[in-house]
């Protein structure tokens, strides 16, 4: 059962990302706790697709969001411009100026550095995206009189809030009836869903999500928390033994959602902070694509590493069809992210396409 695209002449746009773009402020090489800086960047688990598919790939994207009116706002705006994603569907919400009624998230992140993990500290209550209801979007002018080939949402948004998940259901029933393809991203966060719910609440929301979904993405503690399926055998290194163990979940998952035309994971074996392994594999029509392995990764930023992997492989499915080419785009552009800070790729598609092919890391000149 292969996707079927619309074709690129009908469309506007190459993909639609629906999520919350917070402003993330990173102290670089020290700790929040005794930061006296910060760098300033804009990063959301489902934007940073849709950056890293026009970056990157040169595809046409834009997002469907929601800022307060104000002067944090209008900077995350600036960076969304940078990145050429397109912003018109954003929604602006008037400003009180305190943020009583609404504001705009931010995102404290800490890269971490050998034994010492990256941790993120969100400040995302009461934001004006967590705040979206279906009706606020016209999806037909999005989906029918716009054209969009490809929708790409997640876990992370439809946690935000009682009225998120009823929105994406509301977006993917509208993509749906005008033929565009689904893609979610599980991306659990235990710190989101904990205070509404915790597993069970996850697991509610994210199944009668799942019915709609084309391309499911996530790692094992994705599909295991949020769509109850264990993954067997799996230890901190990458190995055959935790490969099969992957396999046999996703078959158990494609089973139980017949509707999934693609399932595609990241394994990462996580030896240091700064140094990881790292590979891909995909489901489709019934049979298991690879990408390379990246043992012994040196990581700058892990952060967007997996938004990096979804973009690449939406980018080969969207090029090429083919789901060899499809993981090998994500691994190899996953693994690129992961060595520049911030949430979001800095790759080219020159770069991506010198990794797949086993190109080094010789000094360019």
């Amino acid at each position: 059962m292969s996707i079927q695209l619309r074709p690129a002449s009908e469309c506007q746009y190459d993909l639609i990302s629906l999520g919350e773009i917070m402003l993330r402020l990173d102290p670089g090489e020290g700790r929040v706790h005794t930061a006296r800086q910060f760098r300033a960047w804009e990063g959301g688990g489902e934007y940073n697709v849709a950056r890293g598919l026009r970056r990157c790939f040169g595809l046409n994207t834009a997002v469907v969001t929601a800022f307060a009116d104000n002067a944090i706002g209008r900077l995350i705006e600036d960076f969304i411009l940078q990145g050429g994603v397109d912003t018109r569907f954003i929604r602006w919400v008037p400003y009180d100026g305190v943020g009583r009624e609404v504001r705009n998230g931010l995102n404290f992140t800490e890269r971490g550095h050998g034994i010492r993990g990256a941790v993120g500290t969100p400040d995302r209550g009461n934001t004006a995206t967590s705040q979206l209801r279906p009706g606020d979007v016209d999806w037909d002018e999005i989906f029918g009189r716009q054209g969009t080939r490809w929708l790409h949402t997640g876990g992370i948004f439809a946690a935000l809030s009682d009225s998120t998940p009823e929105f994406v259901i509301d977006a993917v029933q509208a993509a749906k009836k005008h033929g565009v393809v689904v893609s979610y991203d599980l991306n659990y966060r235990p710190s989101l869903w904990k205070a509404i719910g915790g597993h069970a609440k996850a697991q509610e929301v994210n199944r009668e999500i799942a019915k709609y979904v084309d391309v499911m993405i996530g790692n094992e503690e994705d599909f295991t928390a949020c769509l109850r399926f264990e993954v067997a055998g799996v230890d901190e290194n990458i190995s055959n033994i935790e490969i099969d163990s992957f396999k046999a979940m996703i078959e158990t998952a494609v089973a139980a959602f017949p509707n999934f035309k693609v399932t595609a994971t990241t394994l990462r074996g996580v030896r240091t902070a700064t140094v990881n392994d790292w590979c891909a594999i995909v489901w489709h029509d019934g049979e298991f694509f690879e990408s390379r392995q990246y043992a012994e990764l040196e990581i700058m930023d892990r952060v967007g590493g997996g938004d990096s992997f979804a973009s690449g492989l939406i980018y080969g499915f969207l090029t090429s069809g083919d789901p060899q080419q499809a993981v090998e785009y994500g691994a190899a552009h996953g693994a690129l992210a992961m060595t520049t800070p911030g949430d979001t790729s800095m790759a080219t598609l020159k770069e991506v396409t010198k990794i797949m092919r086993g190109g080094g890391a010789r000094v360019q000149r």
